[in-house]
C-alpha cells in the first residue's frame, strides 16, 4: 500500500509532467518523485503521445516493484538522457512507422546495450515483428495489449525472458527453421567468397523470384536485396543473376 505522502508525491509529479510548457518538452527527464525504494524495475518510457505517456506513468506508479526512471517525448529521441538513467527496461510506444521504431531501437541498443527493449502498440505483421527482433527488442506487444499484458511484458524482459504474442512466437520458430534449411554448404562460401546472407539468396534467385519477393521473404528492403546481388555478381564474375545461379549449379551446390 502507498502512504498518503507517497500518493501525494506521485500525483504532484504527474501534474508537473502534464503542465510543462508550450509544447517544448525536454528530451528526457529523471523525476525523483517517481523513484521508489527497494529493488524496483527501472523503466524508461518513450512515447510521442502525451495522453499515452500520462496513462503509462499512472499505471506503472501504482506498481510496488516498478519505478519510472525517465520520460521522453521522442521529438526527436535523444539517447543522452537514457544513457545516464541506467534504465533496465526501455518501454517504447510505437510511432506507427516501422522505420522510425527501428531507428530508435538501434539507437537504444548502441547507447545502452544492457537495457532491454519492450515495443508496444504495434501490428501483427510477421515481417514487422521479425525486423524488430533483428533490431534488438526483447518484447513485442500488439496494439490491443491489455494493461496486465504490458506489465507482464515489462517483468518478463527485465528477467531476461522474451515477451510476444503466441502467434508471433510461432512465426519466429518457422523463420529459424527456414533459415537452417536454406543454409548452403560452407565450402561454397570458401570457394566463391559469398557471405551467409548472399548464400541464402541463391535458391530464391534460382526459383525466379523477383527482388521484391525475396525481400519480403527475408524481411529486408528491396534495395538491400539489390545491393546483395550487385556484390555477388562482382565477387563471382557473373554478368547477371542467372550467371550466379549457373555458377552455383556447375559447382554442385544446386540441383
Amino acid at each position: 500500500m502507498y502512504t498518503g505522502a507517497r500518493r501525494g508525491a506521485l500525483k504532484e509529479a504527474a501534474e508537473q509532467h502534464r503542465s510543462r510548457g508550450n509544447g517544448q518538452e525536454p528530451a528526457a527527464q529523471s523525476p525523483e518523485e517517481f523513484r521508489q525504494p527497494g529493488a524496483a524495475i527501472r523503466v524508461f518510457i518513450a512515447a510521442e503521445n502525451r495522453l499515452l505517456r500520462d496513462a503509462l506513468v499512472k499505471t506503472l506508479a501504482r506498481q510496488e516493484n516498478i519505478q519510472v526512471s525517465g520520460l521522453d517525448a521522442m521529438t526527436p529521441f535523444r539517447e543522452e538522457g537514457l544513457r545516464k538513467l541506467e534504465a533496465e527496461v526501455f518501454l517504447l510506444a510505437s510511432r506507427g512507422n516501422l522505420d522510425d521504431d527501428l531507428a530508435v531501437i538501434r539507437v537504444v541498443r548502441a547507447a545502452a546495450p544492457q537495457t532491454r527493449i519492450l515495443l508496444m502498440g504495434v501490428g501483427s505483421a510477421p515481417g514487422d515483428f521479425l525486423q524488430s527482433v533483428r533490431a534488438g527488442v526483447s518484447g513485442y506487444m500488439l496494439r490491443d495489449a491489455s494493461t496486465e499484458e504490458v506489465l507482464r511484458g515489462i517483468r518478463a524482459v527485465q528477467a531476461g525472458e522474451a515477451a510476444c504474442p503466441g502467434e508471433l512466437c510461432s512465426v519466429l520458430f518457422r523463420y529459424l527453421e527456414r533459415e537452417a534449411a536454406l543454409m548452403p554448404c560452407v565450402s561454397a562460401r570458401r570457394r566463391l567468397g559469398l557471405t551467409r546472407r548472399e548464400q541464402q539468396l541463391i535458391p530464391f534467385i534460382a526459383q525466379g523470384l523477383t527482388n521484391k519477393e525475396i525481400a519480403n521473404h527475408f524481411s529486408l528492403s528491396e534495395q538491400t536485396v539489390k545491393n546483395h546481388l550487385y556484390r555477388m555478381k562482382h565477387k563471382v564474375g557473373a554478368q547477371d543473376r542467372l550467371d550466379i545461379v549457373q555458377l552455383y549449379r556447375t559447382q554442385g551446390f544446386l540441383s
